[in-house]
Formats: structure tokens, sequence, C-alpha cells
């Protein structure tokens, strides 16, 4: 392994800044809301073999499959065969992506004429075409497939082939195109300042610190996995269901560490399903080891490509985690995060001061489609809910879950981009935590009222049905729920749901907690004083902790 001299830390370390402007390049040059505001996008920065070396601090679940999307386009157009015009482009959810939302821009980086290695983006993008639908049976339903392709920015972008193509077949044609531009800026970013790097330490210095990098960062991981006992323990997490059949849908984990390694298995897994559940196997490998990482390291080490040497993973094909080419995967991200739980559940026996319990754990997204004089508007966002308690500090309340790193949408962009929805009420909900020594994170409720005819409402969601569950006697937080009055009347939603609205109805989102830590008569008093009085507890909520109301009046 190449050693970290002082100028290849100096360099490595410009190149982790480097893929952090390039990210804000991203989210500042964005057309939609979805990658502008809630952020849904990530950078990173490769060497020519398609090994991740830097990435930005962005969505984790995505990071963790640049390396899985860019190799089967390098297959297709090796390096060498590229000029300083292409650029690569994939969604293919099989080929080493995420669901088709998710674009992956890979653009080479030439010094002196010569190729190094690749500025990356990936970003959600709000349309690919398809149904905006919970009941697509099939990838092919849910948009536009784009396989592993080499484009020429100067034939194929800026008015050729590629982008008119693209503009008929989507409906949000601006907001597409505009998001993939604002992808290519942000890789000319990550180009330049490469570029800058070489013509001051020169090429070959900049590839030497790359692969030191990445060598340290497989180095501080072998050590820490040497840390836990050898052995093999066991993790299950479930789904609600798949939106057909009343489920639950269950995700098995195996974890055996043998010396420096890590081999994570998911046989026993439920097979896959009819709908959008189904995790990519790229997608269910970066769950596995997000899990991993924070676990057994912390933020000092880079995520890239070092990290993920010393781990295997494996699911038979055609479970939930690895499905057979074709299926459905738009909402992957609950199947994901079940691998992640079940991950989580079993390094709880290894290493117990180390993990969190579950939290609401669900990228619940909820999407708003109207069609109007001037054409389709379509809002999406994306919810986390409560996260789950550790050992040492109480679950973050209301905040993104841990394989993703959105944020929310302002009301002001809300207003000035969807006027057809007016959202009324955003606020941390009482008792909805899992309560216990360290309790787990407060959801909340986000209410939104309608102002058009021709509105439909879809939602992607799970724990509607089972919470998260506590840790070491800890409690489970509340599950979520997702409600409409109509005319006096409330209709209670199923997590996965599309459902035509009328002007005047009011859709309550209702996110839940995350599972306390430890049991609920070890938590410290004054804890439970500083959340009644935040309102977070209830007086009667704090009955479970033993403690009387006049103690805490």
């Amino acid at each position: 392994m190449t050693p970290m001299t002082i100028e290849r830390t100096l360099i490595g370390q410009m190149l982790v800044a480097a893929a952090q402007e390039m990210s804000a390049k991203l989210m500042r040059s964005a057309f939609s809301p979805i990658l502008r505001e809630a952020r849904d996008g990530s950078c990173a920065l490769l060497d020519g073999h398609g090994n991740v070396v830097a990435q930005a601090e962005s969505i984790p679940v995505q990071l963790g499959s640049v390396s899985a999307a860019l190799k089967p386009c390098l297959a297709e157009f090796p390096l060498a065969t590229l000029g300083p015009d292409d650029f690569l482009i994939t969604n293919d959810p099989f080929h080493g992506g995420q669901h088709l939302h998710d674009i992956f821009i890979f653009s080479p980086i030439f010094i002196d004429g010569q190729p190094l290695g690749f500025a990356a983006s990936v970003a959600h993008h709000v349309d690919v075409g398809g149904t905006p639908s919970t009941a697509a049976a099939d990838m092919f339903e849910e948009g536009l497939v784009l396989p592993p392709t080499r484009l020429d920015r100067r034939r194929d972008w800026n008015g050729g082939l590629f982008e008119r193509l693209l503009r008929a077949n989507v409906r949000l044609a601006d907001a597409t195109v505009g998001d993939i531009n604002a992808q290519l800026a942000a890789n000319a970013v990550g180009a330049m300042r490469v570029k800058a790097l070489a013509d001051k330490h020169g090429a070959e210095a900049v590839t030497d610190a790359m692969q030191a990098l990445i060598d340290y960062s497989e180095r501080r991981m072998r050590s820490a996995i040497s840390a836990l006992p050898d052995g093999t323990w066991h993790g299950e997490a479930v789904i609600d269901d798949d939106g057909v059949s009343p489920g639950p849908l269950s995700v098995k984990a195996a974890v055996t560490v043998h010396g420096d390694t890590v081999r994570v298995d998911f046989a026993g897994t439920c097979d896959q399903v009819p709908r959008n559940l189904n995790s990519p196997f790229a997608s269910s490998v970066a769950a596995a080891v997000s899990c991993l990482k924070s676990v057994l390291t912390d933020a000092a080490i880079p995520y890239n490509e070092g990290v993920v040497r010393p781990i295997e993973v494996v699911a038979p094909l055609g479970c939930l985690l690895n499905p057979r080419h074709g299926a459905p995967t738009r909402s992957r991200m609950q199947a994901s995060y079940r691998a992640f739980n079940a991950v989580m559940q079993a390094m709880a026996q290894a290493a117990p001061q180390r993990v969190i319990a579950q939290g609401f754990d669900t990228t619940t997204g909820i999407l708003f489609s109207y069609r109007g004089p001037a054409g389709y508007r379509v809002s999406v966002e994306v919810f986390g809910g409560g996260y789950g308690a550790s050992a040492h500090a109480d679950g973050c309340d209301a905040v993104d879950s841990p394989l993703s790193n959105c944020a929310n949408t302002p009301i002001e962009t809300m207003d000035v981009d969807f006027p057809f929805i007016r959202l009324t009420r955003y606020a941390l909900e009482s008792d909805s935590f899992g309560h216990g020594a360290q309790r787990g994170g407060a959801g909340f409720i986000r209410s939104y009222e309608v102002l058009e005819e021709h509105v439909t409402l879809v939602l992607f969601g799970d724990r509607f049905k089972f919470a998260a569950p506590g840790l070491f006697g800890g409690g489970a937080g509340a599950a979520g729920r997702c409600l409409v009055h109509r005319d006096g009347q409330t209709i209670a939603l199923e997590a996965k749901t599309t459902m035509p609205l009328r002007r005047g109805d009011r859709v309550d989102l209702h996110l839940g907690g995350g599972g306390g830590y430890g049991k609920p008569t070890d938590r410290d008093v004054e804890a439970i004083r500083a959340d009644l009085r935040s309102g977070l507890l209830s007086h009667e909520g704090a009955a479970i902790y033993g403690v009387r109301k006049p103690l805490v009046a």
C-alpha cells in the first residue's frame, strides 16, 4: 500500500474539498426544488479504474454505488476511448444504478491530453417519464431507462439528438434538462480542481495521492474490523407490506467477522415483490457498507473504495435486495433501509456501545402532481422522521434518515413553485419517540391544503404498521400515518397509495419517531423535565419513566 506522505496527504484533502465544492455547485445550479432545496444529489471524484477516491458529504446510499454505476459504463466504453467532450450517463438499476430517477453522469478528466480519472455526479430527477404511481409493475412503467451510454456534449447535448429525445419523453422537460446541466457544471468544477492540482504537483503525484487515500481508508477500516471479536451475528427487520399483499416483508442479515474482513449475507430475505420496493443490489450493498462504516469508524476516515475492500456483501438473486432484471425499484429505499437495520441489529450483538436503535428510517416520498392550463407541475418531497437513540445520546428529532441526507423544502419555495397546494402546518409531535435511557428522536406532522382540482397524491412510505423498535429495553417509536380530511370526513391512507384529490382537501402526513436505547427507568430526570418543558413529552408519557407529575411540574 502506498504510504501517506505530507504531499499526498495535502493532495488527498484537496480532492475531498473539490468533491465538496462540486456538491455546492450542483445544488446552487439546480433547476428543481428536489435537488436545489432538498439537496437530493451527490458528487465524487474517481480514479481511472472507476474507484471512488473522494466524495462530498451528501447522500450515502447514492455515493455507495457511484463506482458500481461507472464500472459497467467503462466495460462498454473504456477510458482510453473517451474524448474531452464525452460523458457517460446511466440510470439503469441493473447496471449499478439505484432507481430510474437517480441519473449518474461521469465526465472524464484529462491532463495534458491523457485521461486521469472521472468527476461524477448523481441527482434525483423529478421526472424521467413513466407513471407517477405506486402501481408500476416493472421498471419500464416507471420511466425512461438509460443504459450505460457515451454522449458527446456538443453533438448529443445542447440541442442535440439525446436532449431532444429526452425532452420528448418527460413532462417536466425544463426541470430534467436543467438538472442534468447542473450535474455537468458540477463535474466541470471537479475536473478544473483536479487539473489545478496536476498543474501544481504533477499528474503522477495526483494519481499517487488518489491511491494513497484509498489505501489509507482501507487500512483504517481493516483496523476497526480487527477490533471486533470473530463470529457471526444475525439481524432482521421488516417492511409493512408491498402495497398488494398484507405483508410483512422480512429482510435478514448474517454478519460474519473474520480477522480484518466482514461478510454480510442476506440469505433468508423475502423474494422480490411485484411493486416498486425492490432494492437493486448496488443499493443493498451501499446500505450494508454505510451501516458498517458508521458503526466501526468515524467521519475522519474518507468514504471511498478502500472502505469497501474488506467487506463482502451477498444476496440471493431474485430476493428483495437483489431483484431480477426489470423489477420496479422506484421506492427501493424502504428495502435498503431494512438492510441497514438488519445489519445494525446484528452489529448490536458485536459492538453494543457503537450502534443505534432503529429510527423511523424510511424515505417517505410525497408527490403532488397537477395538470393545469400551463401543463404539468409536480411537487416531490422526501422525509425521514425520528432517529434511533444510541448508548450515549438521544436520537435526533425530525431529521432525514441515515442513508439519506435531504433537507425539507422551504415553505416559501413551495408557495412560489407549487401554487396548487399550501403548506399549513409543520411541527414536532408529542410522545412520538421511543422511550429509553436515551430516547429516540421525535417524529413530526406536515399538513397541506389542496387549492385546485386535478391534483393527484402519490405516497411512497412505510412504518405505518410496524414502528421502529428500541434496543436493550428501549421502547418503539410511533408509527406513521397519512390522513385526508374531506367534507367533514377523515380518510386514512395506506403507506403506498395513489389518490385523486379535490380542492379543499387537507392532507396530514405524520412521520413517526425513533426507537429508544436502554430501559426508560434509567433515564436522567433532568432529561425528562426538558422533554416535558419542550412539549415533546406529555405528563401521561412521563409515567413510563416512573416519574410522578409533582416531581416534574
